[in-house]
């Protein structure tokens, strides 16, 4: 059973940067694409950004492109997303989840059945 653990989170002032960590567990994490994902207060959760199995391919959200990048190291089974510039916008739970997928990855939360606890991010000055 896979498990993951979200974390780096935090307070930051607008234009800050944080890098958030997933932290897989339980199931070799090379089989899986996976995605970042949030939900702020009062609305439903989006995709933030996915990366593939392989690290191939990687999908970001209009809101965050040329700000935030995904990564990941199979080896040390941990998949990072390193947020840069960031907007009161940005502030929301983050989560990271995971699905089997050969080749790809793809935005949708319904998407992904592996999810972690998540962690907050809060942007204010």
């Amino acid at each position: 059973q896979l498990q993951l653990v979200e974390s780096g989170g935090g307070l930051v002032q607008p234009g800050g940067s944080l890098r958030l960590s997933c932290a897989a567990s339980g199931a070799t994490l090379g089989n899986y694409a996976i995605a970042w994902l949030r939900q702020a207060p009062g609305k439903g959760r989006e995709g933030v950004s996915c990366i593939s199995s392989s690290g191939e391919t990687t999908y970001y959200a209009d809101s965050v492109k040329g700000r935030f990048t995904i990564s990941r190291d199979n080896a040390k089974t941990t998949v990072y997303l390193q947020m840069n510039n960031l907007k009161p916008e940005d502030t929301a739970s983050y989560y990271c989840a995971a699905t089997m997928m050969a080749v790809g990855c793809i935005l949708r939360p319904s998407a992904y059945e592996n999810w972690g606890q998540g962690t907050q991010v809060t942007v204010s000055s």
